[in-house]
């Protein structure tokens, strides 16, 4: 009977902390991961590193001056040899080590192992990048850090930089427009598109930088943000209207451009290589990013005369893709489909679209046209993604790298009221001024209701004014 209650006694603290251990891991992975996780992980990693290099043929022959002098100082066996590890460092999300990899070897051969060491070391994903030849970094990610997504506290911005989601690998993806001028993005309804368009929206609105709308919705995605935006068109008749004028804003950047540098005046714009950037910052021109939603309501028409002003606007959007990005004009283009179906122009302008991201979409075409011709082992990737997980999103470039993304939450109150806190910040461009949207005065909040107290007879009259 001593020995019942005495077991029940020990028995009831472990399984608590058992209990506290599984809901932790299953609500608070990232601190189940620093208490437990990380630890069990870099015991397994120092413990079983030398073999599991060896089993996944991470390993090379030992040099002859390595065999003599392991010979004339032990009678032990001459083992392979491995690369050689760093120091492991803890994260909040995982662990890093660097590995400098032994002679013959090269990056692809630990990039092919990546889920053999994932399995071995019990972690949820092995990512491996070059750091610089003969040295790569092992990224293990301790948990799945897209479930519930939470931004690094420190993210590396600057100018034309917006952290805008996660990557997979726990690192943060940053939408940089000085490296990748343009792009597509591609959602289905619900898919969490408009909410990577507002992190984009607020992470601009802080900046030195013109933000310009074209919303066929009749505004009700962009019209939130109107306090900061420089210009906003919300059908194709006004989008007929503005896309002229930007074009003009570009053609007198290049005469700018020109004009500083001695260039002649008759030299095309296409063969002028310098941009903006080189101007001195008393007069360079501010940056202007142009979000187009719903791209395809500039495509659809029903009759003649619509046909020529779509072709009129796709021509003037395929000029400011080739050559807005030396004057200083980026292009943020969104839709749910995109494709040569929707009429002239559209692929010309597709290939002009550097950077793509594609969230959950209704069929696999639509994921072949923003993946397809950039990285087609991304297109299983993008038709995988569920509906329960909005903001997933596939991200890639024309270099043919990409990852899994996604955005945190983001409510359009909290947006709105960024763009209503920097709506000082929007810059004078008098071209764009008659596109201005207005802004209604919002209601002034008082603390508590104003009362208004009948006069006492205890109360000193005013002397009336002579």
């Amino acid at each position: 009977m001593s020995d019942l209650t005495t077991l029940l006694e020990v028995g009831g603290p472990v399984a608590a902390l058992g209990g506290g251990a599984a809901y932790a891991r299953a609500n608070h992975p990232g601190l189940y991961w620093s208490a437990v996780g990380g630890p069990i992980s870099t015991v397994r990693l120092l413990s079983s590193y030398a073999s599991v290099m060896e089993a996944c043929g991470l390993t090379v022959a030992p040099s002859r001056l390595r065999i003599l002098a392991v010979k004339a100082t032990t009678r032990r066996e001459v083992r392979p040899v491995p690369p050689r590890g760093g120091i492991i460092r803890p994260t909040t999300t995982g662990l890093r080590l660097r590995l400098r990899l032994a002679p013959g070897q090269e990056p692809a051969g630990v990039a092919a192992s990546a889920e053999r060491l994932r399995h071995v070391w019990g972690v949820h994903a092995v990512y491996v990048s070059t750091v610089k030849p003969g040295v790569v970094e092992l990224r293990l990610v301790g948990f799945d850090v897209l479930r519930k997504v939470r931004m690094p506290h420190k993210v590396e911005g600057g100018f034309l930089k917006v952290p805008v989601a996660l990557r997979e690998d726990a690192m943060p993806f940053v939408r940089d427009y000085r490296t990748v001028p343009h792009q597509l993005t591609l959602g289905a309804t619900l898919s969490g598109k408009s909410m990577y368009l507002r992190h984009l929206v607020t992470g601009l609105a802080r900046q030195n930088v013109a933000l310009v709308g074209i919303d066929c919705k009749r505004g009700v995605e962009l019209a939130p943000f109107a306090p900061r935006l420089s210009a906003l068109a919300t059908d194709p008749d006004e989008a007929a209207e503005l896309l002229p004028v930007l074009i003009k804003e570009m053609e007198d950047r290049y005469d700018l451009i020109k004009a500083r540098q001695g260039i002649a005046p008759d030299l095309p714009d296409e063969e002028i290589t310098s941009d903006i950037w080189g101007l001195p910052e008393s007069e360079r021109p501010v940056p202007i990013v142009l979000f187009v939603d719903e791209v395809a309501e500039l495509f659809l028409t029903a009759t003649r005369k619509d046909e020529e002003r779509r072709d009129e606007m796709v021509t003037q959007l395929i000029r400011l893709a080739q050559l807005g990005r030396a004057a200083g004009i980026y292009l943020e283009v969104c839709g749910q489909r995109f494709g040569a179906e929707l009429g002239k122009g559209a692929t010309m302008l597709r290939a002009q679209l550097t950077g793509r991201v594609c969230h959950r979409v209704n069929d696999e075409a639509s994921a072949k046209m923003a993946l397809g011709d950039i990285a087609p082992e991304a297109v299983l990737a993008a038709c995988a993604i569920a509906p329960e997980r909005p903001g997933l999103a596939v991200a890639g470039d024309t270099s043919g790298g990409w990852s899994r993304i996604r955005t945190p939450y983001l409510s359009l109150g909290d947006a709105a009221d960024v763009c209503w806190e920097t709506a000082h910040l929007v810059p004078e461009l008098p071209a764009l001024k008659p596109f201005r949207p207005d802004v209604p005065v919002p209601p002034v909040e008082t603390s508590a209701p104003v009362v208004q107290r009948a006069p006492s007879r205890t109360d000193t009259p005013l002397p009336r004014s002579a």
